[in-house]
Formats: structure tokens, C-alpha cells, sequence
């Protein structure tokens, strides 16, 4: 079953859909534009039961089939929000905001879900209901679970959850998707050295922390290198360093900043616990002093068995079997769909963008040529999910 013709018919006017919303960029929870588009829209199309103000500007629009015999709801997932990123692609719909940029394809996510909800509610080609999740700041900001935490899965009976995330350098017409870990959970780590200051000319009457700061950075590694399984994925990387206000002082304190991603919780739970004793160990044999604040960020992004398999078969409907990567390599990147995983079952797949630059770069742009299949792949999800009788 290739691209859905009806799909294809409307393809220009959800790439319009997905320009307007490029050039009208939002942050995190102040989506207000956007949703207000898609509350709009959704009206239109004759949804059934349309939620606002779900995690502050999150939309849930609830389509039932021609029949609800079977009881069943599944959920779809689209995220809104874009990036505080200044756009440098000069394409004829970029960003009229200045610092703010579609950078991560979520225009196209939004767009590819509301050209869904026009097709299913035109057709109801189903038995059940399906509930779209268009939901805000997902870039940092935890929509998803502030979502839930508003009461998402309380007031929307929802049994499968499903997300998609269009992939630079697949090919369009091909998807990416894996049992288990596809996304890592998104850590970080806040470190305080505290040493003894001092004039820059006599070092040997200070404790130096930039010097600690310095070993420590190099030392860090080991903890993945020499402590885990090298069959085990993590990332443990210093992003930031903080130190010193003059060229002749040596400081008293220092400041390393950093994240860890993990596919394994047991590996997450690792690094955590050994950062936390590795960590002011180290700084005392410098004679320093050092604290750690480890704080935990999105989990990882796990698929179920059986809704993986489910995603990956409906996928190889669309483009062929060929053309589904069912064993794709994770992504040591983060994404808070992995909230809604946690509360139910479902799968998150990677849908080809083509040739274009990577993600949360200032010239990338989501290719409209994946908005069919990204749309007849929601479409049959729903159809095959929920057969009507």
C-alpha cells in the first residue's frame, strides 16, 4: 500500500500549513499562534471532542470512527515548538522572528498530524477513537509531562502511544525504528570546585581549581572508558567551565558543567552514583574541595516490543519492507515523548528527511517531500490499529 492518493491530493496544502508556521516560529510553552491554528483547523475538519490548555497551550483533538465498538484509543503525537535559534537559510519562508527558529521540523510534525486529522475525520475509516497530541515545549521545556501532569491520560482514556521525528540523511519514502532505547535520557551535572586563592605569581601558596578543573575534565572520561561495558552506550561530555574574574589572580573557585545520555537506566543509575563519589574523591587529593548536583532530565525514549513491531510493519506498508530500517542505531539526543512511553505503550519512529542539514542547525529545513508519507503512515497506524468491523 503505497502514499494514500487523498494524501497526496492535499500534500500542497499542509506544506503551506507547514511554511506559515516555519516563518511564525514559537518557544516552548508560548505556542500560542500555533495552537491557536491547529484549535482552528481541527474546527474545521469536525473533530469530535477538541481539548485546549493542556499543559498550559497543549491541544488534544479526539476523532471517533464510525464505530467505537471496540472501546480502543490510540494516541498520536506532534510536537510544536521550535528553537531560540537565528535562521540563516534564506528560504522565501523563514523565520520573520528574530531568535527564533523552526530548527528541529517540529512545523512539519504539527502539520503532518493536522493533514492526519483531516483525513480521518473525513473518512472515520476506523473502529475507536484516536486522540492527536499536539503538544508545546518539547526543546527543553518537558511538554510532555507537564501534559500528563495536567491530566492527559485521566481525561483521555489512551491505551498505544505513537510519536514521529523526521531524520536528516535518510533517505525521504524511509523510516528508522527499534525495539528498546531509541532516544537517551538527557542529563546533566553541575560541579563546584572550591580551592584556595591567591596572587598569580606565587601558585605554591594556593590550592589552583582551575588546575583541578582541568584534571578533572580528562578524568571524567574514564568513568565511561574504563568503568562501563564498552557494549554499553553512554556520553558523558564538559560543556562548560567557569573560572577566574582577572590574569593575575588564581581563583578561588570553579564551576564544570556537563551532560550524560544514557540508553540504560541501570548505566544511568551508574554514572549518577559514581559521579557522585568520583567526583569530591578527586578534588581532595588536590586538597580542594568539591560538590556535585546531578539533576535527571528527560528518561530514555523506550519502545515496546509489540508496538514496535506494529509501527514497523505499517511503515513497510507505506514504502516497503525494503525501505524500513527495523534495527536502527539510537540517538544519544533526547526527546520527552519519552514520558508519554513511560505512562503507556507505543513506539517512536524516525521518518527520512532527506539530504538536508542536521537537526538544530541555523539552515536546516524539514523537507515537504516526507509530508505524504509521514501522513498516510499516521493514517494507516490508525486504520490497521483499530480495523473497522
Amino acid at each position: 500500500m503505497p502514499v494514500l492518493n487523498r494524501v497526496a491530493e492535499f500534500q500542497p496544502e499542509i506544506a503551506a500549513w507547514r511554511r506559515d508556521f516555519h516563518a511564525h516560529p514559537e518557544v516552548l510553552f508560548d505556542v500560542h499562534r500555533t495552537a491557536g491554528i491547529v484549535v482552528e483547523k481541527l474546527r474545521e475538519f469536525g473533530c469530535d471532542e477538541i481539548i485546549t490548555g493542556l499543559g498550559r497551550t497543549g491541544v488534544v483533538a479526539i476523532i471517533n470512527g464510525r464505530s467505537t465498538a471496540s472501546g480502543r484509543t490510540i494516541g498520536l503525537r506532534a510536537d510544536m515548538d521550535a528553537l531560540p535559534m537565528t535562521e540563516k537559510s534564506n528560504v522565501a519562508y523563514a523565520s520573520t522572528i528574530a531568535g527564533k527558529m523552526h530548527a528541529c521540523g517540529h512545523d512539519g510534525h504539527t502539520s503532518m498530524l493536522l493533514g492526519a486529522a483531516k483525513y480521518l475525520a473525513e473518512t472515520r475509516n476506523f473502529d475507536g477513537r484516536v486522540a492527536l497530541i499536539f503538544q508545546p515545549a518539547e526543546e527543553g521545556g518537558g511538554g510532555g509531562k507537564v501534559m500528563i501532569e495536567d491530566g492527559l491520560f485521566d481525561k483521555v482514556s489512551i491505551d498505544e502511544v505513537y510519536g514521529l521525528h523526521n531524520w536528516p540523511g535518510m533517505p525521504i519514502g524511509t523510516f528508522g525504528i527499534r525495539t528498546g532505547g531509541i532516544m537517551a535520557a538527557t542529563d546533566r551535572f553541575y560541579i563546584d570546585i572550591e580551592g584556595l586563592g591567591g596572587h598569580a605569581a606565587r601558585p605554591q601558596q594556593t590550592i589552583d581549581p582551575i588546575i583541578v578543573s582541568a584534571q578533572l575534565v580528562t578524568a571524567l572520561q574514564t568513568i565511561v572508558s574504563r568503568n562501563l561495558d564498552p557494549l554499553e552506550s553512554a556520553v558523558l561530555s564538559v560543556t562548560m567551565i567557569e573560572a577566574g574574574e582577572a590574569d593575575n589572580v588564581i581563583s578561588r573557585t570553579a564551576k564544570i558543567t556537563g551532560t550524560v545520555r544514557t540508553l540504560d537506566s541501570a548505566v544511568q543509575d551508574f554514572i549518577e552514583a559514581k559521579l557522585g563519589e568520583f567526583v569530591p574523591q578527586f578534588a581532595s587529593s588536590f586538597g580542594a574541595r568539591a560538590s556535585i548536583r546531578y539533576a535527571r532530565g528527560y528518561p530514555v525514549t523506550v519502545n515496546a516490543p509489540d508496538q514496535t513491531a506494529f509501527a514497523a510493519s505499517v511503515a513497510a506498508e507505506i514504502v516497503g519492507a525494503e525501505r524500513v530500517d527495523a534495527d536502527t542505531a539510537p540517538s544519544m539526543g533526547g526527546e520527552d515523548f519519552s514520558f508519554m512511553l513511560n505512562e503507556r505503550p507505543g513506539a517512536y519512529i524516525f521518518l527520512g528527511n532527506g539530504d538536508s542539514t542536521e537537526l538544530h542547525t541555523d539552515t536546516y529545513d524539514f523537507n515537504d517531500e516526507a509530508i505524504a508519507v509521514g501522513v498516510s503512515y499516521w493514517v494507516r497506524l490508525v486504520e490497521k490499529a483499530l480495523p473497522a468491523a
